[in-house]
């Protein structure tokens, strides 16, 4: 075999991949900025007729150009089957590669339209959390900053490797090769009621939710334990709470969420089995950049110095 490892398909590690990635010159014209972006469009939507809508051409026309790409390659990029496009080896590999490209020409956009300052760093976090931060948002952004911020709120990862966010907090270590995480410590979770108690709480009923938010942990746990006392549901953590706050039932929360609600009250002491660590994510190459970094540690600084309420161990002021 050589130089060569196969595989599956065909895909060969050794003179290839140097043809592709090292230094030897490829035969016929570079790869062009314009040729990644459609490969990008594609390979993150999945096949010819979504990117359509995106770049503005015809599948037939993007048809042409993958083909032209991956004959420039000299390496299949995609696995084409009618339920869609899925990447190759060597398309995986291009995808990251592609992605760093995308991130430098974004740059040189702003650079080129003076538009430095306009960086938007992006925050993913679920609601509770996204709430605190957003409290602080003083703690972690100034008007003077060169760069704007974004939350993103989701039950669900974001997905920081492909860019979607530039900073998570999660509540695991993440796994992804191309993650990086700091775990800033622990947060727990209790039941709570209304401070005005009704007939209906005292009866030892309870409030769910639904949707996306009843695959929580939190959510599981309370349906695993009380679902058959559970009589109100809200879709959205914010609806939960105001059904609590007026009486409906009782729910588990974050602590550093009920305790900063002075219409509630905890009612037991956090529950062990739901307690979480809290991990600060980023992508391993986007958190040297100097937005990025200065957001992580102000992050850092602001959950750490308020870790007491995170771990149920100091009330939080009300508010």
């Amino acid at each position: 075999m050589g130089r060569y490892l196969r595989y599956g398909r065909g895909f060969r590690y050794g003179q290839e991949r140097e043809r592709l990635f090292g230094n030897e010159k490829m035969s016929g014209r570079q790869i062009s900025w314009d040729d990644l972006r459609l490969f990008l469009d594609v390979a993150r939507l999945g096949g010819l007729s979504a990117a359509t809508s995106t770049t503005g051409m015809s599948a037939a026309t993007l048809g042409r150009r993958v083909a032209a790409l991956e004959r420039q390659i000299g390496e299949p990029l995609f696995h084409r089957a009618y339920s869609g496009y899925t990447l190759t080896r060597a398309g995986e590999e291009l995808l990251r590669r592609a992605e760093d490209v995308e991130i430098a020409m974004r740059s040189l956009t702003r650079w080129r339209d003076g538009e430095i300052g306009d960086r938007v760093v992006r925050i993913s976090a679920g609601t509770w959390t996204t709430n605190f931060i957003a409290r602080h948002i003083g703690e972690i952004w100034d008007i003077s900053d060169p760069f704007r911020i974004e939350f993103v709120t989701a039950y669900e990862k974001i997905d920081i490797g492909r860019r979607n966010a530039d900073i998570g907090l999660r509540a695991a270590r993440p796994t992804e090769a191309n993650l990086a995480g700091q775990l800033i410590g622990q947060m727990a979770h209790a039941m709570y009621a209304g401070r005005e108690l009704i007939n209906g709480v005292r009866a030892g009923v309870f409030v769910g939710i639904s949707g996306e938010g009843a695959e929580l942990q939190s959510s599981r746990w309370l349906m695993a334990h009380h679902g058959d006392r559970i009589l109100t549901r809200g879709n959205d953590p914010h609806s939960v709470r105001e059904l609590v706050a007026a009486g409906a039932g009782l729910t588990v929360l974050p602590c550093f969420a009920g305790d900063s609600d002075r219409r509630l009250v905890r009612v037991a002491p956090p529950i062990a089995e739901l307690e979480t660590e809290q991990w600060l994510v980023s992508h391993q190459e986007e958190r040297h950049g100097r937005e990025v970094r200065m957001v992580l540690d102000r992050l850092v600084k602001l959950l750490r110095a308020h870790a007491p309420l995170f771990t149920g161990e100091e009330p939080a002021p009300s508010s």
